[in-house]
């Protein structure tokens, strides 16, 4: 069972940086794909970054491509994204989630976090 936890969202302004992390209480942390979705106000939820279960092969959305990192801790249980740079269109809740295999879908997911609300000023 994986139990993914959210942190780190604030207010920050445009420019700035913040750092959100998405822990796992469960013990299977290691054996899924972990990705972050972000979710604006009434738009669909979409795909941001993803990394694999060894920490490689990290892939971005365009959107975020040289401003954002995502790395991952296994030995903590925690994926942590670093974003810079950042721009009032990244203002959403952002989610983290887990699937057993490398996918940008939401809809193939099977364990999501409440989410962390990101709000980036003008």
């Amino acid at each position: 069972q994986v139990q993914l936890v959210e942190s780190g969202g604030g207010l920050v302004q445009a420019g700035g940086s913040l750092r959100l992390s998405c822990t796992d209480s469960g013990r299977s942390f290691g054996t899924y794909y972990i990705s972050w979705f972000r979710q604006a106000p009434g738009k669909n939820r979409e795909f941001v970054a993803t990394i694999a279960k060894t920490g490689d092969s990290p892939v971005y959305a365009n959107s975020v491509k040289g401003r954002f990192t995502i790395s991952r801790d296994n030995a903590e249980s925690t994926v942590y994204l670093q974003m810079n740079r950042l721009k009032p269109e990244d203002t959403a809740v952002y989610y983290c989630a887990a699937a057993s295999f490398i996918t940008t879908g939401p809809n193939l997911y099977d364990y999501w976090g409440q989410g962390t609300q990101v709000t980036v000023s003008s």
